[in-house]
C-alpha cells in the first residue's frame, strides 16, 4: 500500500490532522475560499458528503456523532457558508454533541476591516463563538494543525460541544514545511477523586429508597450504570438525551420522563438521588426539582455539578469510570436491604407518566407502536421538533440501547430529522435508520432528500402530516389568540420525493405506514412515507 502524499499546504495538513485523529467522514460544501481543504480531501481516504445546504451538513454531522459517539466534522466556506451552519451548531452546543467546523476567514490584517472583501463578516470568529464552545482563529499553519489536534484531545476530557476553527485565507493557502502530521495519543478521561467517591459510596450504601437519573452524558456508561441500579434496587429515570442508556423494558426503568409530573414524587422522595451526566436543564425540567434527600452528581464538566440542582457530593468524572468505581465500591461494601421496592416504585411512576403522556400526546402513540412492532429491534429513530417526536416517540417508544433515538431537545430546532438521519445511516449503512417527523419540520430541509438519493441510502422518511405547525396552533388557542401563520400550504409529499429521486408513497393508516417503512429499508434510495394525521 502506498503512503499518502505528505501535506504541501496548510489546507492539506489540516486534512492530515483529521486523519491522524481517526476521522473517516466529513460533510461540507466547497467554495471559493476553502479549496485548499478540498485539495487535501482529494488525496485522503476520508469520505466527503456534500449536502445541499450547510445547515444540512451540520445536522448530518450531528446525526453521525450522536449515532457513533465520534466527532462529526463540517467544512464550510467563509461568511454565508459558515453562518448557514449556525442553527446546527447551536443544536449541537445545546445537546453536548462534538462537532468540528472548519472554515476560512479573512486574510491576515483584513479581519474586521470593512473592505468589502468577498463573504466578509464584521467579526466571523466572534459570531461563531456565540453558538459553539470555542471559536479560534489560527495565525500560522502550525497553529491550525495544533488547533485540530487540541480539539480532539480536549473532547476526551471535557463536555463534548462544537468547536469552530477559522483559518485566514493566506494561512490556509500557505506552504506546509513541517512534514507528516503525527498520530495523536488520546487523553484518558477524568476519574472520580477518592474523597468524594467514598462519600458517595457511603450515602448510596445506606440509602433505602435511592433513584438514579441519567442524561446524555452517560451514553457510554450503559453497562456499569445498569449494574449500579440493580445493586441499589433503584428506579431509573432518564432525560430524552439519555433515552436507552438504561434498557426501557427493564423493570427498574421509568423511561424518559425526568420532567414529567408523574415522576416528580419519585424523584423528590428519594433519600439519595444519583444524577449521572445531566444538567437537568429547563428544556426538560422547567420546574426545578426539590429533593428531600441527598444528591450525588456525576459530570465530566465541573461547572455542571451544581447547575439547576445543588449537589451534596460531587464526582467530577466521565460517567463510565465513575459508574465503574461506584459498582466496585458498592459490590465490596455493605448495602441496606431495600426489600425489592425499586421495581414497584418504578412501575407506579411509569404508569403515572404514561397516563400523563397519553393525556397530552395520545394521538401520536399508535404510529410508535406500529413502527416499533415491525422494524428491526436495533433501528435508530431520528426525530425533529415535531409533536410526533417529543410527544410520541420520546414517551411511547421504548429503547433497549443508547444512541437509538436522536432528537434536538435543547435548541428544539426544526429541519433536523432528515439530514441527521442521513448522517446516522452513513455512520453504519447496515443498521436500519428511520426518520419520523411532522410536515412542518420536514419542510425546513426537504432538499436533503436529493443528497440521500445521490448516496443511495435505504432510508424511510415517515412524514406525519398535521397541516403545519400544530403545537403553535394549539399554543395560540390556549392563549385565546386567533391562529395565524400555522396552517400552511403543503405540497404533494410523495410526488415531491419522487421528483428528487426517491420513492414516495401514501399510507392509509399507521399499520400501512409501518409496512411501507419496512419495505423501504431494502430499497437503494430513500422512501418518503406520507401519513395524513389532520390538524
Amino acid at each position: 500500500m502506498s503512503r499518502p502524499a505528505p501535506p504541501t499546504t496548510t489546507g492539506t495538513a489540516v486534512i492530515a490532522a483529521l486523519e491522524a485523529n481517526g476521522v473517516d467522514l466529513v460533510f461540507g460544501i466547497p467554495g471559493t475560499h476553502n479549496l485548499e481543504l478540498y485539495r487535501g480531501l482529494s488525496r485522503s481516504p476520508i469520505t466527503h458528503v456534500a449536502p445541499r445546504h450547510e445547515q444540512g451538513a451540520g445536522y448530518a454531522a450531528d446525526g453521525y456523532a450522536r449515532a457513533t459517539g465520534r466527532p462529526g466534522v463540517v467544512i464550510t466556506t467563509s461568511g454565508p457558508g459558515l453562518l448557514n451552519a449556525f442553527t446546527a451548531l447551536g443544536t449541537a452546543h445545546a445537546d453536548s454533541v462534538p462537532l468540528l467546523v472548519l472554515s476560512p476567514g479573512a486574510p491576515t490584517g483584513r479581519e474586521r476591516a470593512d473592505y468589502g472583501w468577498l463573504h466578509e463578516v464584521k467579526d466571523q470568529r466572534a459570531a461563531a463563538d456565540a453558538v459553539v464552545a470555542r471559536s479560534v482563529r489560527c495565525g500560522t499553519p502550525q497553529a491550525a494543525v495544533a488547533a485540530v489536534c487540541e480539539t480532539f484531545a480536549r473532547w476526551a476530557v471535557e463536555r463534548p460541544r462544537p468547536v469552530h476553527i477559522e483559518i485566514p485565507l493566506d494561512v490556509l493557502e500557505a506552504a506546509w514545511e513541517d512534514g507528516p502530521v503525527p498520530a495523536v495519543q488520546p487523553c484518558p478521561p477524568p476519574t472520580p477523586s477518592p474523597g468524594p467517591l467514598a462519600e458517595a459510596l457511603d450515602l448510596l450504601g445506606r440509602a433505602r429508597s435511592p433513584v438514579v437519573v441519567t442524561g446524555g452524558g452517560a451514553l457510554d456508561a450503559a453497562v456499569p450504570l445498569r449494574a449500579v441500579a440493580e445493586l441499589l434496587d433503584a428506579p431509573v429515570v432518564t432525560t430524552t438525551a439519555g433515552k436507552g442508556v438504561f434498557d426501557e423494558d427493564h423493570p427498574l426503568s421509568v423511561g424518559a420522563f425526568v420532567g414529567a409530573a408523574g415522576a416528580r414524587d419519585l424523584l423528590e422522595s428519594a433519600d439519595v438521588l444519583l444524577v449521572v451526566g445531566s444538567e437537568l436543564g429547563d428544556a426538560e425540567v422547567p420546574d426545578r426539582l426539590a429533593p428531600s434527600g441527598r444528591v450525588v452528581r456525576v459530570d465530566v464538566e465541573i461547572g455542571q455539578l451544581d447547575k439547576n440542582l445543588r449537589a451534596d457530593v460531587r464526582l467530577h468524572s466521565a460517567a463510565r469510570p465513575a459508574c465503574e468505581a461506584l459498582l466496585r465500591g458498592l459490590a465490596a461494601g455493605r448495602s441496606e436491604d431495600r426489600g425489592g421496592s425499586g421495581k414497584s416504585r418504578a412501575a407506579a411512576a411509569r404508569q403515572r407518566c404514561l397516563a400523563g403522556a397519553r393525556e397530552h400526546g395520545g394521538r401520536w402513540e399508535a404510529i410508535q407502536h406500529a413502527l416499533r412492532s415491525r422494524l428491526p429491534a436495533d433501528t435508530v429513530v431520528v426525530g425533529d421538533s415535531s409533536q410526533v417526536s417529543y410527544l410520541g416517540t420520546a414517551p411511547f417508544w421504548r429503547f433497549a440501547e443508547p444512541r437509538r433515538f436522536l432528537l434536538p431537545t435543547g435548541f428544539s430546532t426544526l429541519g433536523y430529522g432528515l439530514p441527521a438521519a442521513m448522517g446516522a445511516k452513513l455512520a453504519d449503512p447496515r443498521r436500519p435508520v428511520v426518520a419520523l417527523l411532522g410536515d412542518g419540520a420536514f419542510m425546513f430541509s426537504p432538499q436533503e432528500l436529493l443528497t440521500a438519493a445521490e448516496l443511495r441510502l435505504g432510508l424511510p422518511v415517515v412524514v406525519v402530516d398535521n397541516h403545519g405547525f400544530g403545537e403553535i396552533r394549539q399554543n395560540m388557542l390556549d392563549r385565546a389568540i386567533a391562529p395565524m401563520a400555522v396552517d400552511l400550504a403543503r405540497p404533494d409529499f410523495p410526488a415531491l420525493a419522487r421528483s428528487l429521486g426517491c420513492a414516495g408513497v401514501r399510507a392509509a393508516d399507521e399499520a400501512a405506514a409501518a409496512r411501507e417503512a419496512v419495505e423501504a429499508l431494502d430499497r437503494d434510495r430513500p422512501t418518503l412515507v406520507w401519513l395524513e394525521a389532520g390538524p
